[in-house]
């Protein structure tokens, strides 16, 4: 009896260690992640304040005038916004307008209609594409886009959609092949394979049960993919286009070698332009005194600019919840 009783005390104290010893790693595990959150949260408060200290001699010279300023000169000393700004917001619309339905229909293509021995060589095909460094697009576009731009396609848009009496100012001379369009037009290759594999992806999610009713009640594969894994996976579509577009703001490299690098605010989307990346990278190396406090400045504006995309896709999301 003795014995029985000491042996369930060992056990206890065996129990109770052992317990401790998780409770012991379980708070270290506890603190270790909450670190982790916090320099996160430290991180972005670092760069904001960064970027803040080193932008307020511009907003100090120029007040908020800087934000709708349309002219940046060096010499003069003169720096406004509104040329990267709207450059940068030009060039990600009309790339997410050509990447979006192509990669949509992409993915619809290869869960719905793609040969079985053709999907994984396509699938890995747009992967590659993601991996592909930016620069490599530049050189790209520079060396093969640019001419093909200068000698038939912007020619063609003058000739046809210029004569057009709403959208025509859009594409009006000069037209030396370097400009929003083409900057948009390699974005939008860039950004593809991001919406492309993410929409395959979601698509994957949608419920084999669901499809095969839809097939079964008689509708065609565009009403599927209308009525069936569109709305089943908007939530997953609003976050694959977001990150394209969150690519296309912040794109450097590739957009600085076809983007012409002017200052200047331009009415035709065909005309040399500038964006908020391009004129960063352009100017940084030499920059000092107010033009560097304006390249702050107009990092800060990317910055702002990036975190409404992210509010504005976790209110599409919410959005896409309710319903």
């Amino acid at each position: 009896m003795a014995d029985a009783t000491y042996t369930a005390d060992i056990k206890a104290l065996d129990t109770t260690a052992s317990t401790r010893k998780f409770r012991i790693q379980d708070r270290i595990f506890y603190f270790m992640t909450l670190g982790s959150a916090v320099l996160v949260v430290l991180l972005l408060l670092a760069i904001l304040a960064v970027l803040v200290i080193d932008a307020l001699p511009t907003f100090q010279a120029f007040g908020l005038s800087f934000l709708w300023g349309t002219k940046w000169s060096v010499p003069a000393d003169i720096y406004g916004a509104v040329p990267a700004v709207v450059g940068t917001l030009v060039s990600s619309v009309i790339a997410m307008l050509i990447a979006v339905p192509l990669g949509i229909g992409i993915a619809i293509f290869l869960t719905e209609l793609c040969p079985g021995s053709l999907r994984r060589p396509i699938s890995t095909a747009i992967e590659l594409l993601a991996g592909v460094p930016s620069i490599i697009y530049g050189i790209v576009g520079l060396f093969i886009l640019v001419p093909l731009m200068q000698t038939y396609i912007l020619p063609f848009l003058i000739m046809t959609v210029g004569q057009a009496p709403v959208i025509g100012p859009l594409f009006q001379p000069p037209a030396p092949g370097v400009g929003l369009l083409t900057a948009s037009l390699v974005l939008a290759v860039m950004i593809l394979p991001f919406i492309t594999a993410i929409s395959r992806d979601v698509f994957g999610t949608v419920p084999p049960m669901l499809r095969e009713s839809a097939y079964g009640l008689g509708m065609t594969t565009w009403e599927v993919a209308r009525n069936i894994l569109i709305p089943y996976t908007r939530r997953g579509l609003v976050g694959g286009i977001m990150l394209g577009l969150g690519r296309a703001l912040g794109e450097t490299m590739a957009v600085t070698f076809v983007v012409g690098s002017v200052s200047r605010l331009q009415a035709s989307i065909i005309s040399p332009g500038t964006t908020i990346s391009a004129q960063i990278a352009n100017n940084f190396g030499d920059a000092d005194g107010l033009q560097f406090s304006s390249l702050m400045a107009l990092g800060l504006l990317l910055f702002v600019l990036s975190f409404g995309v992210l509010a504005l896709a976790r209110w599409m999301i919410g959005g896409a919840d309710s319903h």
